[in-house]
């Protein structure tokens, strides 16, 4: 039987999410082949990958014949065929993270203002977008995309919705819009880190017990990406950065959440070469 293939990119947050797991749960290092897609190149979007993910999202794995092309799928898959038994299993805390409304990916791209749309545009968040619409115009031409076009039509008119933005090429009323839903998202997370989630947290450990369940990895995925944006670093007080977003102290529980994964070999190697 072939080993899973775990498709991955150092700079994606949910994909942190399975890499905390594989490292937590007593994988051996060959036990699963990782491939890399680039996502800053727009790697996601060839029609071969769309073929195995129509979302074109990561992480993906592929494994005893089936494709698992969402976070909880596949995080939810590792833990179910791990060396390490009786981890926590997830619970509707999970699903809470993946909603919408307090994406995180989605403030890497937002602006609330003419100060960080005029960021956005000059900095990474344009490369990203102008790179992934790139791709997309590209690879949707292809033969073998052909069959895939309504995909392709739906990714680059969400895409080229940020990049009309950045580019100044939309009415003065779509770009107001624009910043009240980024302040909108901005005070959804806060309002998350500083309410629901000191309630949902236990004393001390994690959510899973003394180790790190199910609800763990997708939590600190979630967490670290939210405390990368605002400028945190990978010590036990890297997360007093999201001070600059909450303009109140850290809730107690979540800066003990946050210091108590910081000392894992796994958070330590998932993010060796920085948060993100």
């Amino acid at each position: 039987m072939s080993k899973p293939v775990f498709y991955t990119f150092g700079l994606s947050v949910w994909s942190a999410a399975p890499e905390l797991a594989i490292a937590e749960l007593g994988y051996p290092e060959d036990a699963i082949e990782t491939k890399i897609v680039n996502l800053v190149e727009g790697e996601n979007f060839t029609p071969e990958f769309i073929s195995i993910n129509p979302n074109a999202t990561l992480p993906t794995l592929v494994a005893d014949g089936k494709a698992y092309n969402n976070t909880k799928e596949v995080v939810h898959y590792l833990i179910a065929h791990a060396p390490k038994k009786g981890v926590a299993p997830a619970t509707a805390f999970t699903d809470r993270l993946h909603e919408d409304d307090i994406d995180p990916n989605a403030p890497l791209l937002l602006a609330r203002n003419e100060e960080e749309l005029k960021a956005c545009a000059s900095g990474f968040p344009f490369t990203f977008v102008q790179n992934r619409q790139n791709s997309l115009e590209k690879h949707c031409e292809l033969p073998e995309a052909a069959a895939l076009k309504t995909i392709y039509d739906a990714k680059k008119a969400g895409n080229g919705s940020f990049l009309a933005i950045y580019k100044g090429e939309v009415p003065e009323e779509s770009k107001q819009s624009f910043f009240k839903q980024s302040v909108q998202h901005w005070n959804n997370v806060v309002n998350f880190i500083l309410n629901d989630l000191p309630a949902a947290l236990p004393e001390s450990g994690f959510l899973g017990g003394a180790s790190p369940g199910e609800d763990d990895f997708h939590l600190e995925a979630w967490l670290v990406r939210i405390a990368h944006l605002t400028g945190a670093t990978a010590d036990k007080d890297g997360i007093k950065a999201l001070e600059k977003e909450t303009k109140q102290p850290i809730p107690a529980k979540v800066a003990a959440y946050w210091a108590a994964w910081t000392e894992r070999p796994s958070f330590k190697k998932v993010y060796a070469n920085g948060l993100h």
